[in-house]
């Protein structure tokens, strides 16, 4: 297994990650908001939109 940051061979210590930079990297992604799932907002103002298939969660 790789690390996921800089793709070298992971370290059992540190597993997924190669050392505790690449550990600290993926961290502060996180803090930060970097990492995402990507989602529309629903207007909880209009029910309605509920109904609309476009609208629903996946």
């Amino acid at each position: 297994m790789n690390c996921p940051i800089c793709n070298r061979k992971a370290d059992e210590k540190y597993k997924p990650f190669c050392s505790r930079r690449c550990a600290d990297v993926d961290l502060g992604k996180w803090l930060t908001g970097s990492y995402a799932i990507p989602a529309q907002a629903i207007d909880d103002e209009n029910p309605e939109d509920l109904d609309d298939p476009k609208h629903r969660p996946q």
